[in-house]
């Protein structure tokens, strides 16, 4: 008998690992089991994955569905990995909580560099592993060096199509060879699940906001994400559309509204705030409300409504996200690089109406260059594709995307006057400055 787990922390999760089985991305197990996880700041505050509106449907693709929180409750799922000596008896525990016996298992994770994921695949050593990104971050670098003994049991990368063309960094230092899930696997399931009995309002064409909880991630101050939707509020009806439904970020603590519905109120605008007893997955939302403009930051939501719902899209903070983003390899980085690059931001009216997409080759060698900076001992192979676009494509738009410092740690072009540029291909002298930042951080 083999048994594969399938861990997912978001209904997002959910839909595109049901959309991978329905397309015949996996073989037949004996028993498939689906294990969610909450995994906020504060768990025990937002809604289970299993409440989401239509979540039975989904549920069916299951033998099983288990609670990774209530596993190893009290230890919080973000943050907790076994200690190594422990794995081989927290395996134990599972195999008899979970009823595995002595079974063959296989697993189904998101990126295995942090959260649940890593702790599955170092509870469960030696097991096949498959990976899925359901959103942007995919196309950037693996976050964290990964134990090699992880790394080397990935057999694929699963994804869903978001930026066509685009190549995928993530696990591609150990091989991994990226398969997407078909996005008519994908639509179908949104479908499935938008015949299920969900109250949304009845509002014709809205502009949709798509909330997003930035400030729980630690990524910008609430102050500042407070901002970032009333500037929703004012773009779309700058753009001229008179009613707005705004989704909250369903897995974030509540806020009030007020401010939204006072702004919309001085523009002249009608403003619904989706108030759903059950979380509704944004899928569902774009299916149902065919909004006539979707508006959000960086969420898989945004690029999934120009990619598989054909809606016009618009960004909204995503320069001042770059900005904020430290350290500079924060895994936000990727998203928000590609939401500014590829979508048009809610202030530039023309962009909005053309929705003209970012070339291929200029988009390549942007993620190349980003990826580098970000972690160049996890993709030192990256080197020559970043210089060559930071030699031609650097500006006064692109350099948003790039830390002046960081390129100078690097000797990346940029920051090294072009007389001097040999001395980036000197190994020698790179070691040196890497020698003497060293020295430098130890004085201080």
């Amino acid at each position: 008998m083999t048994i594969r787990i399938f861990h997912a922390s978001s209904p997002a999760a959910t839909v595109l690992l049901a959309s991978a089985i329905d397309a015949g991305c996996f073989t037949e197990p004996d028993r498939r089991i689906l294990l969610l996880s909450r995994t906020g700041p504060a768990p025990e505050t937002v809604a289970d994955v299993s409440e989401t509106a239509g979540f039975e449907r989904l549920r069916a693709r299951f033998d099983e569905v288990l609670s990774w929180n209530d596993a190893i409750f009290p230890f919080h799922p973000a943050g907790w990995t076994p200690r190594a000596d422990d794995a081989p008896l927290w395996e134990r525990h599972f195999r008899r909580a979970w009823g595995l016996d002595d079974e063959e298992l296989e697993l189904v994770v998101d990126s295995p560099h942090a959260g649940p994921a890593r702790a599955l695949t170092q509870v469960f050593a030696g097991v096949p592993v498959d990976v899925y990104a359901e959103g942007p971050g995919g196309y950037g670098p693996t976050g964290e060096k990964i134990p090699p003994l992880t790394g080397v049991r990935v057999r694929r990368l699963l994804h869903p199509d978001l930026v066509p063309g685009a190549r995928l960094l993530l696990l591609g230092e150990y091989g991994v060879e990226p398969r997407t899930v078909p996005a008519e696997a994908i639509t179908k399931v949104v479908g499935e699940l938008a015949d299920t009995e969900v109250e949304l309002p009845a509002v014709e064409a809205p502009a949709l906001l798509l909330g997003q909880d930035l400030a729980g991630a630690g990524l910008i101050p609430a102050a500042e994400e407070a901002g970032l939707r009333l500037e929703m509020v004012r773009g779309a009806a700058a753009l001229g559309h008179r009613r707005l439904v705004f989704a909250p970020d369903p897995y974030a603590p509540w806020e009030d509204p007020a401010a939204l519905r006072a702004e919309a109120d001085r523009l002249g605008v009608e403003l619904t705030v989706l108030e759903s007893p059950s979380p509704v997955p944004a899928d569902v939302l774009l299916h149902r409300l065919r909004p006539a403009l979707v508006v959000g930051c960086t969420s898989a939501a945004l690029f999934g409504a120009a990619r598989f719902h054909g809606l016009p899209v618009a960004a909204v903070g995503t320069g001042a996200l770059l900005e904020r983003l430290t350290p500079y390899e924060n895994a936000e980085r990727i998203p928000a690089t590609l939401a500014d690059a590829l979508l048009p931001g809610i202030g530039d009216g023309e962009a909005v109406a053309a929705q003209a997409p970012c070339s291929g080759a200029e988009l390549d060698g942007l993620l190349a260059a980003v990826g580098f900076a970000m972690r160049p001992k996890v993709h030192p192979d990256l080197r020559p594709a970043a210089e060559r676009y930071l030699s031609t494509h650097l500006d006064d738009r692109t350099w948003r995307y790039f830390k002046r410092r960081r390129l100078a740690s690097l000797a990346l072009p940029g920051v090294v006057p072009a007389r001097l540029a040999f001395l980036r291909s000197s190994p020698a002298l790179r070691r040196v400055a890497r020698r003497a930042k060293a020295l430098r951080n130890g004085r201080g």
